[in-house]
């Protein structure tokens, strides 16, 4: 350790016991020379007094030349910023100026070469009895201690940013997937108020033509005895052409019934499969459409899909044609459909005047978004390509076990 004039600042040390017959500065030094941390006095004038080793190396000098040099002038003139500090403001000379003690830990100490370091100090004042000798000031480099703070702060920052775009997104799907359960609802209403509407008014009006008649041969027959036998003849023909009326009407009844329970669940997806009902509704939609067709299929005599996807996979294909009937203003649809690595890819092409992208991902979409959340339940996906004036492909990719 080096010492300037240690006679000056004697009393300001108690007695410590190191050893007999060792000077108390020799002992007084061992200890300052023990410890990492910058220690060094200053006497009421700011000039030093004594620095230790550890001292002395933070700042990049040597013992000896820090020695009666002014504190402030040579480690603590300037801000962080690079702003003047006056040594009126410095906490350090207030410490026997005021009788401030002080812990600081928001500002830098400068070194010889002119590069700073982010500091933790604080500074005591020296008194000896009731006179004030100056001051002793402890220091340690806290730069990786505020490196790791900003990083923590960083990294707090990013997560929070994080968190808050996740509830951002996680917000506006969730009103998406209400958005579409309302839609899906609507559907399903509207669906139900059509089939009611069929029934009540074709089944309907079929069962009660078919009571009148019925009622109208159980009168007749109540009569037939009491008729001539040519009466009774004639009778007989009206009879029997009012039996072949009553077989027509419940032949129409049976084919709406027939075609409602098709609406619900087609029979050929139960008795032939997949495959043939696919085939099966591209062709019934053709023909209601008024549309030409490009069929292919190649599925190399793959197995049927598990019941669940099988009826996904058509449902959504329902749709596919769905939208082309209703937006595509088309003259002909392309279906492709085969079996490649295990997973099963199924497209619908169209000729019609095509959408730009953003219209198949808008808030209204809900067709396209009901198809994707049927696939994706069931592991698949549902893309969509499409030119303006070119046409429109939807490709549903399922996993095909």
């Amino acid at each position: 350790m080096a010492v300037h004039d240690p006679g000056a600042f004697a009393g300001a040390f108690p007695t410590l016991d190191l050893g007999e017959g060792t000077p108390w500065h020799q002992r007084l030094g061992l200890l300052l020379e023990s410890t990492g941390e910058g220690i060094f006095g200053i006497d009421l004038d700011g000039h030093c007094m004594f620095i230790n080793r550890a001292g002395a190396e933070l700042l990049g000098h040597d013992a000896a030349e820090v020695l009666g040099r002014n504190m402030h002038e040579l480690t603590h003139h300037s801000h962080p910023d690079g702003s003047v500090y006056a040594d009126t403001d410095c906490p350090i000379f207030n410490a026997f100026r005021r009788g401030l003690p002080c812990r600081i830990d928001s500002e830098v100490f400068w070194r010889r070469d002119g590069s700073c370091f982010a500091v933790e100090y604080s500074s005591y004042p020296i008194v000896d009895g009731d006179t004030v000798r100056g001051a002793v000031i402890t220091f340690v480099d806290i730069t990786e201690r505020k490196r790791a703070a900003q990083a923590m702060r960083e990294s707090r920052d990013e997560l929070e940013r994080r968190v808050a775009e996740r509830t951002a997104e996680l917000s506006a799907a969730l009103s998406q997937v209400r958005a579409l359960s309302a839609w899906m609802d609507s559907v399903r209403e509207e669906e139900r108020t059509r089939i009611a509407r069929e029934v009540r008014d074709e089944l309907g009006s079929l069962l009660v033509g078919m009571k009148m008649d019925v009622d109208w041969v159980n009168r007749r027959l109540g009569e037939q005895k009491a008729r001539e036998p040519a009466e009774a003849e004639a009778m007989r023909l009206q009879l029997r052409a009012k039996c072949d009326n009553m077989s027509q009407l419940i032949e129409r009844a049976v084919d709406n019934v027939g075609r409602i329970i098709t609406d619900l669940r087609p029979s050929i997806l139960d008795h032939q499969g997949l495959w043939a009902a696919l085939e099966w509704q591209a062709n019934e939609f053709v023909q209601s459409a008024e549309l030409a067709l490009g069929w292919r299929m190649a599925i190399d005599d793959a197995p049927e899909l598990p019941e669940p996807t099988a009826m996904a996979v058509f449902r959504i294909f329902q749709e596919m044609l769905s939208n082309v009937g209703r937006h595509a203003r088309a003259t002909r649809v392309d279906i492709d459909i085969r079996i490649v690595g295990g997973s099963l890819h199924l497209m619908v092409s169209d000729d019609g005047v095509g959408a730009p992208v953003q219209a198949f991902h808008a808030p209204g979409s809900y067709g396209i978004r009901g198809m994707r959340e049927r696939a994706l339940h069931f592991g698949g996906t549902v893309d969509v390509h499409s030119t303006v004036g070119q046409g429109t492909t939807l490709h549903l990719r399922m996993p095909a076990p």
